[in-house]
């Protein structure tokens, strides 16, 4: 059996090598060929009804692991305690791990992005100042918004995604998808923007792109402009000047790309893209934010209203912005 296994497979296989009737094996023999001590072997007998009680907790502990990791959508072990604990159950995150390695659950990962290219610049008169200059959050909620277009594939072709950004709270405050790359659909997204959240912007307010011609064209120039925000634009080809956006889509397709490969038709697309859209906002909790969900920061930003125990607030990270101390 070699020295490579461990001191719990040792015991097991010889356990089960002295277990027949008909056994004639010495077990201080066994242990001495398996390199393991005779009294731990019949110490790991006597622990046999702890070991047994532990693997029933930990089936027990899965199921609640696995229920939330297929609640909407798959995720991390960092989504599967948060999804825990917005439903009033607290799991230790090494514990999570532990139990997703041990029955082999694995989350979600970053495939590389073979269209890194539509961040690329193209190189207008009508290039605007990098204003944000990577500083995304310092300016609070609402003052700094991130915009992008990207390329999803399905099996009936392909269509392209329009989003904007908060680059505080995260929150997806419009989005506009199409079979076709005309300018009109991302005017319409800050058209979108205007209709749900006129009320939370002023002409502080930046948004903020990569130089594609979509950005630098005369119409989208203008629509900003009469809504009276500051354009900004990162330098050219650079992607992490837009770094959270990027983050955003690359999340996005880590979760939806499979899912939509399969689908025939745009409108299959269009209504996956509406649930995922509401399920990210809403239930799709983040550690940076203090393991809300980003509307929920968003309101913990502006109320103060924290809806978890006050020491998850406490112990969060990357905290932006500022906010009243949390009501519980």
């Amino acid at each position: 059996m070699g020295i490579e296994a461990s001191a719990d497979v040792k015991y097991g296989l010889i356990h089960e090598a002295v277990s027949h009737d008909d056994n004639l094996l010495n077990i201080s023999h066994l242990c001495r060929l398996a390199k393991v001590s005779r009294s731990g072997y019949y110490a790991w007998l006597d622990a046999a009804p702890r070991r047994q009680t532990r693997e029933a907790q930990d089936e027990a502990d899965f199921d609640k692991v696995l229920e939330a990791f297929k609640y909407r959508y798959p995720k991390g072990a960092r989504g599967v305690y948060m999804r825990l604990l917005h439903t009033g159950e607290r799991m230790n995150l090494k514990k999570i791990r532990r139990l997703m390695r041990k029955y082999g659950l694995k989350c979600p990962f970053r495939k590389p992005n073979p269209y890194r290219q539509l961040a690329r610049a193209l190189q207008t008169s009508t290039v605007a100042p990098n204003v944000v200059n990577r500083d995304f959050t310092s300016r609070g909620a609402r003052k700094v918004l991130l915009t992008d277009i990207t390329y999803l594939f399905y099996a009936g072709g392909r269509c392209y995604l329009s989003t904007i950004l908060d680059a505080v709270t995260h929150e997806v405050l419009a989005w506009q998808i199409s079979e076709s790359l005309e300018v009109r659909f991302v005017l319409d997204t800050v058209e979108e923007l205007l209709r749900k959240h006129r009320a939370e912007l002023d002409n502080l307010t930046i948004v903020h792109s990569d130089q594609g011609c979509h950005y630098t064209s005369r119409s989208f120039i203008a629509k900003l402009k009469h809504a009276a925000f500051v354009q900004s634009m990162s330098r050219k080809g650079n992607c992490w000047d837009n770094a959270p956006q990027e983050s955003f889509f690359g999340h996005m397709k880590d979760e939806l790309a499979a899912l939509i490969e399969e689908y025939e038709s745009f409108s299959e697309v269009q209504s996956r893209l509406t649930d995922w859209m509401d399920y990210y906002n809403t239930e799709r909790y983040q550690w940076g934010l203090l393991k809300l969900a980003p509307t929920q920061y968003y309101r913990y930003l502006t109320t103060g209203y924290y809806p978890l125990p006050r020491y998850e607030c406490k112990s969060g990270t990357n905290h932006r912005g500022s906010a009243p101390d949390p009501e519980v």
